[in-house]
């Protein structure tokens, strides 16, 4: 890169509950794409963990700052010019304005844009096209987009919200296991597997009072390559995760012809258990969340420049 990287690139930033993902990428390339493709050249992208301005803040901070001086170090200019640059910062815990004025101050961005992480998940599954994205991964939203004007819902988080999530999906697991601890509901492959990682009941519970959501979305993988197999009981929490996106969607006004878009890490899983109306308008991404994340950082700076 050369010392004129400030002209050319703009810093983005994707983060949840699972990983934080800082990309450069090249305003040059990215003015060449069409409204409904990504590309991935002309880019240094590294990963780090997760950040979730509500639920830890203080690591977060940790997160974008490491984050920003090791792609600082990847791309071969100093830690300074990335934070000169034009960014957009998509993080999960984003609730409101005070928190990205918290993040404004304890960053030291000077150009940046703080959102949550949904608008960038919906850029980059979407582009410029109408439809209806379902997320699901350790938390979850929907979000619509109908001539390029975004609405979302859900993504309350853990506590209040996050259905057919991962985190949702592995603490189904433990509920059904204390279930059937209790004789209420028969033994499978599932809660045998459960009950190995947690030799007792107690183990369960400790873990529940301080689990993080990405600690229970560490258990989604085995409810779904058990129902893959067969499970009765992981097949039953996938249908009911299945079932509350098929009324999400709906919620969303979709009509049969949008297209419906499923992301996130377990949502492709879902896909054997919607009905068949939505199957059909089913689309894969255009791209991720951080080529969402990228489009929004070059608007952000476009707009500073008095391009649009």
């Amino acid at each position: 890169m050369t010392s004129r990287l400030a002209d050319n690139w703009v810093l983005a930033i994707d983060g949840g509950g699972t990983c934080c993902r800082f990309a450069l990428a090249c305003t040059t390339d990215l003015a060449s794409q069409t409204p409904d493709t990504h590309t991935g050249t002309d880019r240094v992208v590294i990963e780090r963990g997760p950040a979730n301005a509500t639920t830890n803040f203080p690591a977060t901070i940790e997160c974008i700052n490491q984050g920003i001086a090791e792609l600082a170090q990847t791309a071969g200019v100093e830690a300074e010019t990335v934070n000169s640059l034009h960014a957009f910062v998509g993080l999960a815990g984003v609730t409101g304005r005070a928190i990205a004025a918290r993040l404004q101050r304890e960053l030291p961005l000077r150009h940046a844009r703080y959102e949550e992480d949904r608008l960038a998940a919906l850029r980059g599954a979407l582009g410029a096209r109408d439809g209806v994205v379902a997320h699901c991964g350790t938390g979850s939203f929907f979000a619509v987009q109908h001539a390029g004007v975004p609405r979302f819902a859900g993504g309350w988080g853990s506590l209040l919200g996050d259905e057919a999530s991962a985190h949702w999906v592995g603490q189904k697991a433990l509920s059904l296991t204390l279930q059937q601890a209790d004789g209420f509901l028969p033994a499978t492959r599932l809660t045998e597997l459960i009950r190995q990682r947690f030799k007792h009941t107690d183990d369960i519970i400790a873990f529940a009072t301080k689990a993080a959501p990405d600690d229970y979305g560490k258990l989604a993988p085995i409810v779904t390559q058990q129902a893959q197999r067969g499970d009765k009981l992981a097949m039953k929490i996938m249908q009911a995760a299945a079932d509350y996106i098929a009324w999400g969607v709906d919620q969303m006004d979709w009509r049969a012809g949008t297209p419906i878009c499923l992301t996130g890490g377990i949502a492709p899983n879902y896909t054997h258990y919607l009905p068949t109306e939505k199957k059909i308008d089913l689309m894969q991404p255009v791209g991720t969340p951080l080529d969402g994340a990228i489009e929004l950082a070059l608007a952000q700076r476009e707009h500073a420049l008095g391009h649009r």
